[in-house]
């Protein structure tokens, strides 16, 4: 059954991250504010990234690894800014090895 990783944008300009099964149905929640809490208090404007899996672990899985990432990393995958994402990329490796 394939699946979806998503980002959506709300109102206040935060990400939010999440994975499903149904976008669709998942976006129209979060849009009527009854995805969960966060819709409520700040309502997204936008869908600004998904990518399909093949199953739903697997856009889990990538769902965990982009929630790790720095706001810039994060920016850079919804522009589709390839190159500057692995700048990024490339920059925290580089950090994580200097003494």
């Amino acid at each position: 059954m394939p699946a979806w990783f998503y980002i959506l944008k709300f109102r206040s300009g935060s990400l939010y991250i999440g994975a499903t099964t149904d976008l669709d149905l998942r976006c129209r929640e979060h849009f009527a504010g009854k995805a969960c809490r966060t819709t409520k208090i700040d309502p997204p404007v936008e869908l600004v990234h998904s990518e399909r899996f093949d199953t739903n672990t697997k856009a889990r899985k990538r769902e965990v690894q982009v929630k790790r990432w720095s706001r810039a990393k994060k920016e850079a995958l919804v522009s589709g800014d390839l190159a500057r994402l692995r700048k990024l990329a490339t920059s925290r490796k580089n950090k994580l090895s200097l003494p």
